[in-house]
This record gives structure tokens, C-alpha cells and sequence, in this order.
């Protein structure tokens, strides 16, 4: 009997590999948060997401690491969700050493600005904080934190598809200038030359400065 010979399929270039899937939406962004029911109140009860699926294990699929959970999802209109993890232990997550507070967050869309107002209005009967409506010219937005420390953002669009469009073929241009800039920021920083952060090239929020001067 012949002994049978196993062969390793030879490796993929990149010339080789399938093209990206089609994304077609986010499924879901998961968080950890302190409290499960006090989550579920802010997200089902004030913002109207409803809650629709729960997953409790005692360890991880992915990792295999022995951590007990409830993951728990709210769902919105167009599918995706937003969810949490409850580790069972009443601890909240921290928040990052290195980043400021406005930097990471999540944005929510809704249809109007009349609908912006009316879920400000809503968000300050339950004493949550709410800044905003801020003007990004092609949308406006509203800002606040959720129980577990998470900023979130509600957004009305302005701007219409094809404006939108049509700005996506000057972005690929916009990113080159910065990151040319940036190599030549990294140079000079390492030299000694420089310890400010790299400003952009082009300020498409002057007004916001300006309110801060006057400020």
C-alpha cells in the first residue's frame, strides 16, 4: 500500500486573494457596562431601543477564559445594535488614560432636527446632561453620556446624498496631504524641531475657534 503524501496548499499572494466581502451594515458595538437593568432603562425607556437578545455564559467563546457574562443587545431601526457586557462584578469600565473625553463615541442617526430637539428635550426631563444642538454644517448633533460613561451622539443629517457624494472624491486627496504632512512632522519632532501636535492644513470649523476666543 502506497503511503498516502499530504501537500500544503501553496500560500495566497495578494494578487491571488478573493475581493472584500460585501459589508453591508454594522451588526453590532458592544461595551461593558456596570449595571445591566440601569442600561437597559437609559437605552429601552429613554431612547427607545428596544432590547431584544440576551446571550449569559460562564466563559468566552472566542478565548475560552472563564469570565461570566450577560451580553444583552438593543436593537435599532435599521437592524444593527448596540450592546453590553454585565461581568457581574458592578464595576464600570475606565475610561482612556490618553484620549479626551469627546474623542471616542458613538453617533446615532435620526430624521429630523425637530427630532434632535424633541430627544434633547427628553434626554434633560431625566436630568442627563445634554450639549448641543451643535451645527457641523452637513449635520447637527446633540452630545451626552451614557450611565456606563459612554459619549454618545444623536445626529440629524443635513447634507444630501449627493452632497455627500461629491465630497467623497476629494477625501482620498485630504488624507494624502495630511499624512505627507505628518511624515514631515515625525521628522522634525525627532530632531527637536517641534513638541506641538500637527495641525491640519485646512479648517473646516473656524467658527468653532472663534466661539471659544469669545469665550
Amino acid at each position: 500500500m502506497s503511503a498516502i503524501v499530504q501537500t500544503t496548499p501553496p500560500a495566497m499572494t495578494k494578487a491571488s486573494l478573493p475581493p472584500p466581502a460585501g459589508i453591508q451594515q454594522l451588526h453590532h458595538y458592544a461595551y461593558r457596562a456596570k449595571d445591566a437593568e440601569e442600561t437597559r432603562h437609559f437605552y429601552e425607556d429613554i431612547l427607545g431601543l428596544p432590547l431584544y437578545h440576551i446571550i449569559q455564559s460562564d466563559h468566552v467563546p472566542s478565548t475560552g477564559e472563564y469570565c461570566p457574562y450577560t451580553h444583552f443587545f438593543f436593537r435599532l431601526r435599521d437592524g444593527s445594535f448596540i450592546a453590553f457586557f454585565d461581568l457581574g462584578d458592578d464595576v464600570a469600565a475606565l475610561p482612556s488614560p490618553n484620549t479626551p473625553a469627546w474623542v471616542n463615541h458613538i453617533s446615532f442617526r435620526v430624521d429630523t432636527v425637530a427630532d434632535l430637539q424633541a430627544m434633547k428635550a427628553r434626554l434633560e426631563a431625566e436630568n442627563i446632561d445634554v450639549l448641543g444642538v451643535t451645527d457641523h454644517h452637513v449635520f447637527k448633533s446633540i452630545y451626552f453620556f451614557d450611565p456606563n460613561g459612554i459619549r454618545l451622539e444623536l445626529t440629524a443629517q443635513l447634507a444630501t446624498e449627493d452632497e455627500m457624494e461629491k465630497e467623497s472624491h476629494i477625501a482620498h486627496a485630504r488624507l494624502a496631504e495630511w499624512t505627507a504632512r505628518k511624515q514631515q512632522w515625525r521628522q522634525e519632532r525627532a530632531e527637536g524641531k517641534t513638541a506641538a501636535p500637527l495641525k491640519p492644513q485646512k479648517n473646516d470649523r473656524p467658527e468653532a475657534g472663534a466661539r471659544a476666543a469669545k469665550a
